[in-house]
């Protein structure tokens, strides 16, 4: 159990470590729902290991307040009622003193928990509490760039915090031969519950490219008039751009004839050869067919990913989220973590610059709704 105290021990202090800069209004700020504060990151991550493993396990546990499994529950029905998730911002109490002895409470009864043999239910719980933990620090990060970023100043984070400021190592072509391919996670090491189970897929031949889009490719497209034209969008794509009013990808913005890029080190000049982020499914699709090409399916990005550069951003496919055969929501509380949401959304692959080290796999599964832009997203084509 030593391994996992000290894996437990470590997530959570890196959570701290990224609010370390942050200002004491940064941490109640929302600007949409889907963009949580901060400060409800903080509390709920710490909620997770109280409800779903301290309350169960540990007899003489004390609740650290009596409202917080109210104020700090996400979306577990199992659970109770909650908070709704645009109102997240307007909790102002309890204040951020009280999150972190709320953090410090549950850190000392876990740790306490861990000093003793558990069972191996009890450590895979712990474990999927970490990886979730993980998951709400990329969200936490990728949720303060949007509040920063629509603010007209342009807020630094971290003035060495960029994360958009890196390029491709490979170029051209990988031919994938026609075949039967094994997908989905093999039960060795953590993995979540929509990874499984591990399943046959046929694919015709195909070419993916060793290269992400970059900022100036993109450019090109927007120069074509790729907004203007609707045989390039989807019904749906079309219909967002006409009552977004998006005309480039998110944080990108033009100042006096100069493309600029917002990031978390502040506004910067738009580097041509930087990796393309932020943007939504419907800009990629349309990219891709623009360049005559298409977004891999998911089940291509897994068979190829051995064989590419990855992990420097999220990368949409052209894939619904969906079950695989077989796949099982576990009993409880815990079955609405994934299974629930497997309608209306489309998968990403990879990782990005801000996904905690070691947290992602082949087999992971990301899935966003295809209007969302605030991810660190990208594309990656196939021909």
């Amino acid at each position: 159990m030593e391994t996992l105290l000290s894996q437990y021990i470590e997530t959570r202090r890196k959570t701290e470590e990224l609010c370390a800069p942050l200002h004491a209004a940064d941490y109640v700020a929302q600007l949409e729902a889907f963009a949580s504060p901060p400060k409800w990151h903080l509390a709920h991550t710490t909620w997770f290991f109280e409800e779903m493993i301290l309350k169960e396990n540990c007899a003489d546990y004390p609740l650290f307040h009596p409202h917080f499994g109210y104020l700090f529950n996400s979306y577990y029905n199992a659970v109770g009622k909650r908070v709704a998730r645009a109102q997240r911002g307007g909790m102002t109490r309890p204040d951020i003193d009280a999150i972190y002895a709320y953090r410090k409470h549950v850190d000392r009864y876990l740790s306490q928990l861990l000093s003793t043999p558990v069972s191996r239910a009890v450590a895979e719980r712990i474990t999927l509490g970490i990886h979730h933990e993980q998951q709400h620090q990329e969200l936490l990060l990728t949720d303060l760039k949007y509040t920063l970023g629509r603010n007209p100043i342009y807020p630094v984070y971290h003035p060495d915090f960029s994360r958009v400021a890196d390029g491709n190592e490979a170029a051209g072509w990988l031919e994938i031969p026609e075949g039967i391919y094994e997908i989905g996670c093999d039960s060795t090491g953590f993995c979540f519950d929509n990874e499984r189970a591990r399943h046959k897929v046929y694919l015709q031949d195909y070419s993916i490219s060793k290269a992400l889009v970059t900022n100036g490719e993109f450019m090109e497209f927007i120069a074509a008039g790729g907004y203007e034209k609707y045989p390039y969008w989807l019904d749906e794509g079309w219909a967002w751009v006409r009552n977004s009013g998006a005309k480039s990808p998110l944080y990108w913005h033009e100042i006096d004839g100069q493309w600029h890029v917002y990031t978390l080190a502040g506004l910067r000049p738009m580097d041509h050869r930087a990796l393309l982020a932020h943007i939504s499914f419907y800009e990629a699709s349309a990219f891709a067919l623009w360049k005559g090409c298409r977004l891999p399916t998911e089940f291509e990005w897994e068979a190829a990913s051995g064989r590419l550069q990855w992990g420097l951003r999220w990368e949409w496919t052209n894939s619904a989220y969906l079950p695989y055969p077989g796949f099982k929501a576990a009993p409880g509380a815990l079955g609405e973590y994934n299974g629930k949401f497997m309608i209306n959304q489309m998968v990403l692959r990879g990782s990005s610059a801000v996904t905690p080290k070691g947290h992602s796999r082949h087999t992971y599964r990301n899935f966003f709704h295809p209007h969302f832009q605030w991810q660190y997203a990208g594309i990656r084509l196939v021909k």
